[in-house]
């Protein structure tokens, strides 16, 4: 089978690799396209990453053979996440699902850039869902980063009629913003580029505003919101100096801010005084649990999400040529048809 492989930052090649075999209960997954998620750049930027890697987990599949007692059978299109808990262990009793240690080994093999793939009985139980008729396939490789959007605003306990500042208008502001809002929220969206927050405006967003800098953005927030106190809830997707004094400018005396980004180590961070004395509430949120996966699967289907147009299409062979754009802000999304 076909095999795009990782052999350096941003670099891949065909290979011929060896097609799965279903060794076990499971199913092999002829892959039918993969969505690139902005953790296989950060994957690859940090060399996480090795040479040799398949990256890819936004998966949609057709399932060609099966050995299960669930009831998925061969034929059936489905999505999926490429995590799994144990649902036993002391960080799942307390719901940190993505902190289980089974949850961080089990993955689907190789990757979603190739051809096929093998996934495990647990993941067929957990965390599978069968795309209907109907639905398009580029629509169904939202279901798992929408499914981490999902978490991360269950985490950030929005609730109806919450004021929620969603800063950073990629794909997955774009995402996480629609959710809040399919929760009741007044969802604010913030960028650097108008595009963006076109996009937004379009997909119902109570406001967009376009970023200038931290006083006076946040001013104009407040104004629009007609509040003195500032946003319920802020989340960061996207992570930086400024991001981080924008969001604590924003946020309102014990609001909670929630991070959904990677922060480099040697940026400064939130300020423990300003945490303090203000009751803030800082929290992140990293991956999603099996039932965020259906939830956001739901989501889609009933169009309470909308992401038509979001995504660009690429073949197997330009994932490289995916990854430049997606880097240089060409694309807000790229999905990679098999």
């Amino acid at each position: 089978m076909k095999v795009s492989v990782l052999k350096e930052k941003n670099i891949f090649n065909i290979e011929e690799q060896p097609k799965p075999i279903l060794a076990s209960k499971g199913a092999i997954v002829k892959v039918v396209g993969c969505g690139l998620c902005g953790s296989d750049i950060v994957k690859m930027n940090t060399n996480k990453a090795k040479a040799g890697s398949v990256l890819g987990h936004e998966i949609v599949g057709i399932i060609e053979e099966i050995d299960t007692t669930t009831s998925f059978k061969k034929g059936d299109k489905i999505v999926m996440g490429h995590h799994v808990p144990c649902f036993e262990c002391q960080f799942c009793r307390g719901e940190s699902y993505s902190m289980c240690p089974s949850f961080k080994a089990i993955n689907i093999v190789p990757g979603g850039f190739s051809e096929y793939i093998f996934i495990t009985e647990t993941h067929l139980e957990n965390t599978v869902c069968k795309v209907p008729d109907g639905m398009d396939d580029v629509v169904a490789s939202f279901c798992e980063p929408l499914s981490c959007c999902v978490r991360a605003v269950k985490r950030a306990g929005v609730v109806a009629d919450d004021s929620v500042l969603i800063v950073g208008l990629g794909s997955i502001g774009i995402l996480m913003g629609q959710v809040a809002k399919a929760y009741g929220a007044k969802v604010i969206g913030c960028d650097l580029l108008q595009e963006r927050l076109d996009i937004a405006k379009k997909l119902g967003f109570y406001e967009v505003i376009k970023f200038e800098n931290n006083e006076e953005t946040s001013q104009k927030i407040k104004e629009k919101m007609n509040t003195s106190y500032g946003i319920d809830k802020v989340i960061l997707t996207a992570g930086n100096d400024s991001s981080i004094d924008f969001s604590l400018s924003s946020v309102r005396d014990g609001g909670v801010i929630l991070v959904f980004s990677s922060i480099k180590s040697n940026d400064k961070g939130f300020l423990n005084n300003e945490i303090y004395y203000r009751e803030l509430t800082i929290k992140s949120s990293y991956s999603p649990s099996p039932v965020d996966i259906h939830e956001a699967f739901e989501l889609l289907k009933n169009k309470k999400v909308k992401v038509d147009n979001i995504s660009v299409e690429y073949p197997l062979a330009g994932l490289g040529e995916a990854v430049e754009d997606f880097v240089s802000n060409k694309i807000l999304k790229a999905y990679i048809k098999i």
